[in-house]
């Protein structure tokens, strides 16, 4: 018996497609993180589908996080932070950007300065964002929401 070379496996369809599908998500987000720091709400409305699963934990003392479900709400946000926080010290920092097909995921650190009481926040954050058709359909952030709700807390007068 002769020996046979082993047969390379092509790429599998679902494979190429999984990739083809992951990297449409990361060029999305890349945009959408783009649009974020710049501010660019137009450009925001735009990714964001018209129905989005939005996900923030409730927190009545911060001004910026309320219920959101259409393209134009979730974009808003971007709007609301400029107006409650201090742009020059807002920041954040995107330490893993992990994208499987439609979904991505994002992990680092946030921080800023509200504008009312004049004090500042740090939080880790992971945000989840999933993308259909081009657009933005769930955006689920995970907060330090006690340190942001402590920063819009006035200071007690003695």
């Amino acid at each position: 018996m002769s020996a046979q070379p082993a047969a390379t496996a092509a790429p599998s369809t679902a494979t190429a497609t999984a990739t083809s599908a992951a990297k449409r998500t990361g060029a999305v987000v890349e945009d959408y993180l783009a649009a974020r720091l710049a501010g660019d709400v137009g450009r925001l409305i735009e990714l964001f589908a018209d129905e989005v699963d939005w996900q923030l934990a409730p927190n009545p003392v911060v001004p910026w996080i309320r219920p959101r479900s259409t393209g134009a709400e979730c974009a808003a946000q971007v709007a609301d932070l400029l107006e409650f926080t201090v742009p020059a010290d807002a920041g954040a920092r995107v330490d893993a950007f992990l994208v499987d097909g439609a979904d991505a995921v994002l992990t680092g650190q946030l921080w800023g300065r509200v504008r009312s009481t004049g004090k500042a926040f740090e939080s880790p954050f992971a945000l989840r964002l999933t993308v259909d058709r081009g657009r933005i359909t769930r955006h689920h952030l995970y907060e330090d929401g006690l340190a942001i709700a402590e920063a819009c807390t006035p200071a007690e007068v003695a």
